[in-house]
């Protein structure tokens, strides 16, 4: 799809489309809370990142534990989803507990600033998308539009020409980026709880380390790191890739409507529990964009009754498979850095 001005497909009706869908979810019982889902579902990646590390302690020197780095890699993209439903008040009620195991999740289990993140994420959902004021678009590595990329400097100009090849392989660098992001937001003034961020989150990377290092031989220890650091990256890209990249672009000031912005700019992939589970449910980004506090386990029951009132009302919603996720998303990319490649 182009990165040009959006189209309207329909009138909107300010004030009166998004309140009625809103009713329908309500009605439907879609945003009560599910405390014992998410109960379930906190215990049972506890114990499993538990026990991988029990199984990482009694392997000890063995290339099995290029398995063991696999397995994490997975797990701690299940505790960054999870961290993630806490930071939409969809586990609780309150900001307080909601922060307490956001920071725990994040900061002590997997190296992440949750603090950092929720900020990131919520001028994201404010405006999806929009090149200005969306930070999940600014141009730092990769360019999202060919206006941007008649703008880059510095790396993006450099690895612009080539991002949809450099796409997958960039992302295996994606996990170390979050940890210098925390460390970054920790050492400037600014950050609510800036202390208990920043001892959380050297905490992580001191136990982290020093088990890499006392369990395993140094050459072990650093191929341990590259495989989990970088599969985690990837896994955390393909899980929120498919959700904005190669749909439509906004600047400056839009005439669209809460609902109009969210579901244009965003693309759900389709699949069974297997890919809800995958990518925790952020495969159905049109409900989580609409509905960000609703349990992503409720996700799957909203879709199609979104998918239905956006026909009714003359909205188009985009929704197709995995891989053609991905192929979208690398042909955006390979349109994008086009002026880059022509001016070369």
């Amino acid at each position: 799809m182009t990165t040009e001005k959006l189209v309207l497909p329909s009138p909107p009706r300010p004030g009166s489309d998004f309140a009625r869908l809103c009713r329908r979810i309500t009605d439907a019982g879609l945003l009560d809370r599910r405390p014992g889902y998410y109960t379930a579902r906190i215990a049972l990646v506890t114990v499993l990142f538990a026990g991988g590390w029990v199984a990482f302690a009694l392997l000890g020197d063995s290339w099995w534990q290029l398995a063991v780095a696999a397995f994490q890699a997975f797990l701690f993209g299940q505790i960054a989803l999870l961290s993630h439903d806490l930071a939409h008040r969809q586990v609780f009620r309150t900001r307080r507990p909601a922060e307490i195991a956001g920071r725990l999740a994040g900061n002590l289990g997997i190296g992440m600033s949750y603090g950092w993140w929720m900020d990131k994420h919520t001028r994201h959902h404010a405006n999806p998308n929009h090149e200005e004021l969306d930070p999940d678009v600014d141009p730092d590595v990769l360019v999202w539009s060919q206006r941007q990329a008649r703008e880059a400097r510095g790396v993006p100009r450099f690895i612009g020409r080539h991002q949809a090849v450099l796409f997958f392989p960039l992302l295996t660098l994606e996990g170390l980026n979050l940890h210098w992001s925390g460390v970054r937001a920790v050492a400037r003034p600014g950050l609510r709880r800036r202390g208990i961020e920043a001892a959380l989150l050297f905490t992580h990377f001191a136990v982290y380390l020093a088990a890499l290092f006392i369990v395993l031989p140094p050459g072990l220890a650093l191929l341990f790191f590259a495989v989990h650091q970088g599969l985690w990256g990837v896994y955390m890209g393909s899980i929120f890739a498919p959700n904005h990249k190669g749909m439509p672009t906004l600047t400056g000031k839009t005439d669209l409507d809460f609902l109009r912005k969210q579901v244009l700019t965003s693309r759900n992939v389709a699949g069974g529990p297997v890919v809800d589970v995958l990518l925790g449910g952020l495969n159905h980004q049109i409900e989580h964009h609409l509905f960000p506090s609703m349990p992503s386990v409720h996700l799957r029951r909203a879709q199609p009754m979104v998918e239905a009132y956006c026909a009714e009302i003359g909205i188009p919603y985009l929704r197709t498979g995995l891989v053609s996720s991905y192929r979208q998303t690398l042909r955006h990319l390979y349109e994008a850095g086009a002026p880059l490649r022509n001016a070369s």
